[in-house]
C-alpha cells in the first residue's frame, strides 16, 4: 500500500481522477459494437451527471487538504453520495467487461476492428477509476480526518 501511496500522492490522485472521469464521459457516448457516438440516447447522460458528485467530492477534498480544514457535514453528505456513485461505477465496470467478453457471441456479424482495443481501454479505465476513488476516500480519512461530530458544538464560540 505504501508503494501505491508513493506513486499516487493526493494531488496526482485528484488530477488523474478528473482526467479519467473526463475520458470515460466521452467514451460513455461511444458504441463499441457500431464504432459510433450516440449523443441522443438519454441513458448515456446518467454517468456524466452522476460523476459530477465525484468531481465535487474531489474539489472539496482538495480544498480541505490545501486549507488544512477538518471535515464537516456537507463533506460527509457528498461522500455518502459518492458511495452510491461508486456502486454505479462498479456496475459500469461489470457492464464493460460483459460487453468485452461478448465478442465471441457475434462472430457471424461485422464487428469493427476497434472493438477489442477500445473495449480493453474502457474496461481498464473503469478499473482505474474504482481504484482512484478508493484512494481518494483513503486520503480523506488520513489527511482530512474522520467524521466526528460529537464535540462539534464545544468548539463554537457563540460571541463571535
Amino acid at each position: 500500500m505504501k508503494f501505491i501511496l508513493k506513486i499516487f500522492p493526493w494531488k496526482r490522485t485528484i488530477n488523474i481522477s478528473i482526467a479519467v472521469i473526463a475520458v470515460l464521459i466521452v467514451f460513455n457516448f461511444y458504441g463499441l459494437y457500431t464504432n459510433t457516438f450516440y449523443l441522443l440516447k438519454p441513458n448515456n447522460y446518467i454517468f456524466p451527471l452522476l460523476s459530477l458528485s465525484h468531481i465535487t467530492f474531489l474539489y472539496v477534498l482538495w480544498f480541505k487538504i490545501k486549507e488544512d480544514e477538518l471535515t464537516d457535514p456537507q463533506m460527509r453528505n457528498i461522500e455518502y453520495i459518492l458511495y452510491a456513485v461508486f456502486g454505479v461505477y462498479v456496475f459500469k465496470t461489470i457492464e464493460s467487461f460483459v460487453i468485452l467478453t461478448s465478442y465471441s457471441n457475434f462472430e457471424n456479424h461485422i464487428i469493427p476492428a476497434s472493438f477489442i482495443p477500445m473495449g480493453i481501454l474502457i474496461f481498464v479505465l473503469h478499473l482505474f477509476l474504482l481504484g482512484l476513488t478508493l484512494l481518494a476516500i483513503k486520503y480523506r480519512r488520513d489527511m482530512v480526518g474522520a467524521y466526528v461530530f460529537d464535540d462539534m458544538n464545544q468548539q463554537i464560540d457563540s460571541w463571535e
